[in-house]
């Protein structure tokens, strides 16, 4: 079972790192269109190809709709903490992402101008300049790292062809610490294969990259519904503030959710 997201504009939700968040969908509503398959992805398995042709939301769309809803929140005396582009898989994928990016901070300006534009990524298309540029623009850059090791990542990600962990490593410094690591940590099975980045070496590893990288900081967490892979363990909050404790002693701030 996979947990998707149905219209354009959702929320606000609750959110564990975000608090209060108006979550922005720019992918299909009833399949996960993505650059990597995460064994852990609460949106399922990445089952059509990137090149098929699908229907995405159009600019115009987006701009009425999350407009309508941030009316409709204004009205109703709350405010979101965030504006945050997640959704049903990789948000940067959408040919108009950076297009949206304007307009969502000139709606954001106009009704809640101290609200922070967030954008959840697996950092697979920083190396498009459009992509990139947007990013730099807004508030919180989250972008993810799960793995220290080439290995680790092809077993947890499950990019696509050509995406490899030392490109988007590069790419993440490129942005000169305007950015936010977030990793999820996770240990158990997947297609026969052991899959762990909680072991001594992936930690070492993994922290090598935050230091050439040098985010804000690192946003640790595990996994909180239920994966397409089954047999995957949720780490205690124990052992994840002991890998954040090991990230800290480096200079590096961590923030960790369970």
């Amino acid at each position: 079972m996979s947990f998707l997201f149905d219209q354009i504009i959702f929320g606000p939700v609750h959110s564990r790192r975000l608090e209060s968040s108006l979550g922005i969908n720019l992918l299909p509503a009833d399949y996960k269109f993505c650059t990597f398959n995460c064994v852990y992805c609460e949106c399922g398995w990445t089952h059509k190809e990137n090149s098929q042709k699908v229907k995405l939301p159009s600019r115009a769309e987006v701009y009425s709709e999350l407009k309508k809803n941030l009316a409709k929140i204004q009205a109703s005396g709350h405010h979101p903490d965030a504006i945050t582009f997640a959704g049903n898989g990789e948000p940067t994928i959408h040919p108009e992402f950076d297009l949206i990016i304007d307009d969502t901070l000139q709606l954001r300006d106009e009704y809640f101008p101290e609200t922070d534009v967030t954008v959840l990524s697996n950092a697979s298309t920083l190396d498009k300049p459009r992509v990139f540029q947007a990013l730099r623009k807004i508030d919180k850059n989250i972008l993810k790292l799960d793995a220290g090791s080439k290995e680790t990542y092809q077993l947890i990600n499950l990019p696509r062809p050509g995406l490899s962990l030392k490109h988007i490593v590069g790419k993440l410094k490129d942005f000169n610490g305007n950015l936010i690591i977030q990793t999820l940590f996770v240990r158990g099975e997947s297609q026969g294969k052991v899959i762990d980045n909680t072991t001594e070496q992936e930690i070492r590893t993994w922290i090598g990259l935050l230091k050439e990288i040098r985010p804000e900081y690192v946003m640790i967490y595990p996994i909180d519904r239920r994966s397409p892979e089954g047999d995957l363990e949720k780490i205690s909050f124990d052992e994840l503030r002991t890998i954040a404790s090991k990230v800290e002693t480096e200079g590096i701030k961590t923030k960790v959710f369970s």
